[in-house]
């Protein structure tokens, strides 16, 4: 992919999101794409990275082979008031109207930490993901649900706020899924193991496997 932004040349929808990133506290894996038909999605760091304010000096993490649908959000640890403040209102913001110390800023809002997406996971139609949420690899995140809270690997999860549905695939599935890891592999054996991972096929993803690491 190297720095290129559209993965088709036609299709000016669909973007591969790390190479239309700019600031250092986001961080985007190979291949995932972001497609957004209402505003450019090389907008993405401004419309749907919200409250991402560098006093926090929290982070984006997305992992490779994502899928953001348009609309998606991820909304940052300023958005948070804080909760240990008898007001909700930002009074350290207006340290000068308040006169109060201008270091105690961070004081307006809690932290809940950063934002960690694995790799392969699709992020549904207008979704809203939350500070200090984890998301598994292989995840399914439904057309806007709301997520509170960490999601385990391979599962679906929907709604306000975002509840597992189900799994993916059996345990022993999930398990071996894990243990490969395709999205790490190089760019050769993914093209040659691409038809198994289309057709479920996890035995022979299971050979390529081996055969990647006995070299």
């Amino acid at each position: 992919m190297e720095k290129k932004i559209y993965p088709r040349d036609f299709d000016k929808e669909i973007v591969y999101l790390k190479n239309v990133i700019t600031k250092p506290n986001i961080e985007i894996g190979d291949y995932t794409i972001y497609n957004d038909y209402v505003h450019d999605p090389r907008d993405f760091e401004k419309n749907n990275v919200l409250y991402h304010y560098p006093i926090h000096n929290d982070k984006l993490k997305i992992g490779k082979f994502c899928s953001i649908a348009c609309g998606a959000k991820f909304i940052f640890n300023c958005a948070n008031h804080s909760m240990k403040s008898l007001s909700t209102y930002t009074f350290p913001i207006f340290f000068d109207e308040w006169n109060l110390d201008s270091a105690n800023i961070r004081e307006a809002w809690d932290n809940k930490g950063d934002i960690v997406i694995g790799n392969d996971v699709w992020i549904g139609y207008e979704a809203v993901i939350l500070s200090g949420v984890t998301i598994g690899d292989g995840a399914i995140i439904g057309a806007r649900a709301v997520v509170t809270k960490d999601v385990p690997p391979y599962t679906i999860v929907g709604g306000v706020p975002a509840k597992p549905i189900r799994k993916r695939f059996d345990d022993k599935t999930i398990e071996k899924l894990e243990k490969i890891r395709w999205f790490d592999w190089p760019q050769d054996k993914i093209k040659e193991s691409i038809e198994f991972i289309q057709h479920g096929n996890i035995d022979e993803l299971m050979k390529m496997y081996g055969v990647i690491n006995n070299g």
